[in-house]
């Protein structure tokens, strides 16, 4: 006992100390007796006064941890929590503090100390929240971070990223304005430092998105020179992002924001003149050698996005004739670059290319020939006027520009191609003894050599002369453009096994040669990126096709070079794949109009033997598991101007194609391609979206959803889909798509709101298909899959009975009918799938049509003879026995007596269950 007494007499000597105002005396007791305790109940008392000690001594994390100690032991002392929150508020954490408080004002409600600190806290919490979350603080913030010298590195890209999205919000961007923000953004550009420099520019394109006043000011504060200067530096992130926020800031000009000025709406000058400046410096920039290949890249791309026209509909294209007038040269100058010469303006691999996709944007924006003819014109005095016969180079910059052209607008260079002396030009430079007059002189007889007529007069005038280079040059770059131009006049013929222009054998050499190179690593990108080009035309031939898929090494190169970063290739290769797996499109052959083109020897195309279906279907599994598929994602998220409509709908061709057999759609999923191709399905030409949403829809039809298309991702899929319930598509398509849509529904309730059962055109067009869905209920083995878990069938079913269609309406309520009676477990199924089961079985039995009611009816007495009795209870408690009782008490009705006998019949189960008792009149 003398033991146990010792801590409890340090705590009573603690106590008189501590109400003498000797704290240090007091502490000292305490610590004493926390030593010598054994008692839980006994320390933790210690623990809460020594914490109220520390608290006198301003010690507050000492004084949180007793209280915590003592709060351990009982988390209702009202004394220790009420310490411990006083501890917290002094250490500056005041949402600790207040859960703590408001514990106590929860076990002592009627405490007014706890209520008063309970609501100070909570004052001084908000007051807190609103400074450190205020925009201008956090504004102020940011910018004292990124303009000291002596922050951290990470520090300051922290910064440097807030203040970037900070500057998306509305109300972050304007405080950034307001609050003297342009000026310091500047002293940003200026650092020179990267980092800096594109949270600068990010920055200023949050602050002009969608805000036209706002837009102009950056504008004139920053000015359109130094912008561009900007965008020019050799940069590939600061070009990008330049090109950002000019687009931002033409979206906010020419209509992207949607505000209502009011008065103010006079302050906001006309953007005309700043849009025509921009205009200007863009052009300017096209063609200065001061500019960087990533700066010209991004020029040329705002060019192609905001000169032509979006929607042909627009009668002002006006952009796109003043950019012909003052810019067409200047794009042609891009054209005609020769890298491999000296004093050339600096490009990247893509520059040439984007320059041919905008020359054709622009063509196809013009409205009548007297504007088309201006075009052919500008191009025609150009090229001439670079020919000088005592000027080597300028000839070939010439020819280059021209080839530039054929890439672009081919109407155009091909009919400069068939000017006297172009095609001379050509020939003659290809025996030139310079190498890179070869090169450029080979690469122009492949682009003009489109045509059919072309090609057959360069078969006949430049095949022996193309050999000639191929075999005598030592330059790999030329060697592998001569054998494209070979492949390219090979393949004149197409897919018609009867028009091979080359001898038995002598295109699969070619190929062999062209994948020869393409497995070479050692060579440089763009070389190898002919073999491709070599390949793509080629693969029109069967035996090269199936020669192709069977080399491994080979596709894997090709794969590996459309996940490169130089998407100049992916025209290319999707040509290539949509020959492999035979997805172009082909016309219906009409054996009737076969045997007339016989009879009148016309010509008649043939079929390769290897072009029938089980040798493509081979080639199919060949392709996916090489690893297509990964390479098709990658293709499909380059976010480049070069991935146009055509290139779109080729891959969306080839994952058409892929997923025709459903065991090879899983292996799709896996490795992406089901979100790959909801970008393909909503954007490009009208045939590539039907392709892309068909190929999603077998998917979707077989595939978990969830799995497929993960996230939100999954209500992107729904919009394709019900694309093709149209009556422009084919039965295919349409069944296809009702199937998908019907396992999307399954999934949760918002997308149950798409179910295809509500598509009204669907009624028009499928009626069949639903009525076999739902008449495949007499088959054993469908009634067992609607009795199995993990599928929507019944609940698809149940909401079918209230649809405004009444083919359809009658159709399911007969199969449920047909189900419930077929199988006892599905009545008590039917009341878990939807909580509306009552209400739809009360819509069945008074409707007015007595061949739905009838069916309606049937279903109620299936119920109540399913042995579930707590089932027949409710429905007799609800309000379908008065419907039954007026429907039964009714007269005779030869119309109507099949009703009127089902509802007795169900009245006379609900008496032998015993559920109602039968009507008996008084005495």
């Amino acid at each position: 006992m003398g033991e146990m007494a010792d801590p409890i007499q340090f705590k009573d000597e603690g106590n008189k100390h501590f109400q003498a105002g000797e704290v240090d005396k007091a502490i000292e007791c305490y610590t004493k007796a926390i030593k010598l305790c054994t008692d839980k109940k006994v320390l933790a008392v210690v623990y809460r006064n020594r914490s109220a000690c520390f608290l006198k001594k301003e010690s507050y994390t000492n004084a949180a941890s007793d209280a915590s100690k003592a709060i351990d032991v009982d988390a209702a002392d009202v004394k220790a929590l009420f310490r411990r929150c006083q501890a917290l508020e002094k250490l500056g954490k005041l949402d600790m503090a207040f859960k703590d408080v408001q514990r106590c004002s929860t076990i002592e409600p009627k405490n007014k100390t706890f209520l008063e600190t309970l609501r100070r806290l909570g004052a001084e919490i908000q007051a807190k929240l609103k400074t450190t979350f205020s925009t201008d603080s956090r504004v102020q913030n940011m910018f004292d971070i990124l303009l000291d010298e002596e922050m951290d590195k990470d520090k300051k890209e922290m910064a440097a990223n807030n203040l970037v999205v900070l500057a998306r919000e509305e109300a972050g961007a304007e405080r950034i304005f307001q609050n003297n923000g342009v000026p310091l953004l500047l002293d940003l550009l200026k650092t020179g430092k990267v980092e800096m420099v594109l949270a600068a520019i990010r920055t200023f394109a949050g602050m002009c998105t969608g805000h036209k006043a706002r837009a102009m000011a950056i504008i004139h504060l920053v000015g359109i020179d130094k912008l561009c200067s900007i965008m020019a530096v050799d940069n590939e992130d600061i070009a990008l992002a330049t090109c950002d926020l000019f687009q931002c800031i033409n979206d906010s000009l020419t209509g992207g924001d949607r505000r209502i000025y009011g008065k103010e709406e006079a302050l906001v000058l006309d953007a005309s003149k700043d849009l025509k400046s921009i205009l200007m410096s863009l052009l300017e920039m096209v063609a200065s050698k001061k500019v960087s290949g990533h700066g010209r890249d991004q020029a040329l791309n705002l060019l192609t996005r905001n000169v032509p026209r979006k929607d042909k509909k627009d009668p002002d294209h006006s952009k796109s004739l003043f950019t012909i007038d003052h810019g067409l040269k200047k794009i042609l100058k891009v054209c005609g670059q020769i890298p491999d010469l000296p004093d050339q303006l600096p490009m990247t691999e893509n520059t040439q290319l984007i320059a041919s996709v905008l020359l054709d944007k622009l063509w196809d924006d013009l409205r009548c020939d007297p504007e088309r003819d201006n075009y052919r014109e500008v191009c025609d005095e150009y090229i001439k006027g670079k020919f000088d016969p005592n000027d080597m180079d300028r000839n070939i910059h010439a020819i280059n520009a021209l080839s530039g052209l054929l890439q672009g607008p081919f109407e155009v260079g091909n009919q400069l191609v068939g000017r006297q002396g172009i095609m001379e030009m050509m020939v003659a430079l290809c025996g030139s003894e310079r190498e890179v007059d070869q090169m450029v002189a080979v690469e122009a007889l492949i682009h003009s050599s489109t045509k059919m007529s072309r090609a057959s007069f360069i078969i006949t005038n430049g095949v022996s002369l193309l050999k000639d280079i191929y075999k005598k040059t030592k330059n790999d770059k030329i060697k592998i453009r001569a054998l494209v131009g070979l492949c390219k006049l090979g393949s004149a013929g197409g897919d018609d096994y009867s028009m091979r222009q080359f001898a038995e054998g002598s295109t699969e050499k070619l190929a062999k040669q062209c994948r020869k190179w393409l497995c070479n690593s050692a060579m440089d990108t763009r070389t190898r990126k002919w073999a491709i080009e070599g390949l793509a035309y080629l693969t029109q031939d069967a035996d090269v096709k199936d020669d192709f898929v069977e080399d491994d090494p080979a596709m894997k190169a090709m794969f590996d070079l459309a996940k490169s970063k130089d998407k100049t290739i992916l025209y290319a290769v999707a040509c290539t794949l949509v020959n492999c797996t035979n997805s172009y499109e082909k016309k219906d052959i009409i054996p009737e109009l076969v045997q007339l083109a016989k009879f009148s020897k016309q010509h008649v195309p043939e079929q390769h033997p290897k072009d029938k279906k089980d040798f493509i279907q081979k080639r199919v599994k060949r392709m996916l598991k090489g690893g297509v598929i990964s390479a098709l994602t990658v293709m499909v998220k380059a976010d480049n101007l070069l991935l146009t409509d055509q290139t779109k709908e080729m891959l969306a061709r080839v994952f058409l194609a892929l997923a025709d057999d459903p065991k090879d759609r899983g292996t799709i999923c896996a490795h992406g391609g089901g979100k790959a191709l909801i970008p393909l399905a909503l954007e490009g030409s009208a045939i590539g979206k039907v392709r892309a949403a068909h190929a999603l829809a077998k998917i979707a039809a077989v595939s978990n959803p969830e799995i497929a298309f993960p996230g939100e991702r999954i209500y992107e899929v729904v919009r394709p889909l019900v694309s093709l319930l149209h009556p422009e598509r084919d039965g295919v398509q349409n069944y296809e798509a009702l199937l998908s849509l019907t396992n999307l529904a399954g999934l949760n309730d918002k997308l149950s709101m798409y179910n295809p059962t509500k598509h009204q055109r669907l009624f028009q067009i499928n009626y069949t298909i639903q009525q076999c869905i739902v008449t495949s209920s007499l088959c054993v083995q469908v009634q067992d899959r609607y009795l199995e878990d993990g599928n929507d069938r019944l609940k698809l079913l149940v909401l079918m009975c209230v649809e405004d269609n009444e083919k359809l309406q009658r159709a399911a309520a007969g199969g449920l009918a047909m189900l419930t009676a077929a199988q006892k477990k599905l009545c008590t199924k039917m009341t878990l799938v939807t909580l509306q089961w009552m209400e739809i079985l009360q819509r069945l039995i008074l409707h007015d049509q007595p061949q739905i009611q009838h069916r309606g009816l049937v279903i109620v007495y299936n119920m109540l003879n399913s042995d579930d009795n707590e089932l027949a209870k409710k429905l007799m408690e609800s309000e379908i026995l008065e419907i039954l009782t007026v429907i039964g008490k009714a007269m005779d009705n030869p119309k109507r007596q099949i009703v009127i006998d089902v509802a007795r019949t169900c009245l006379v189960k609900a008496m032998d269950l015993g559920l109602i008792k039968p009507f008996t009149t008084p005495s």
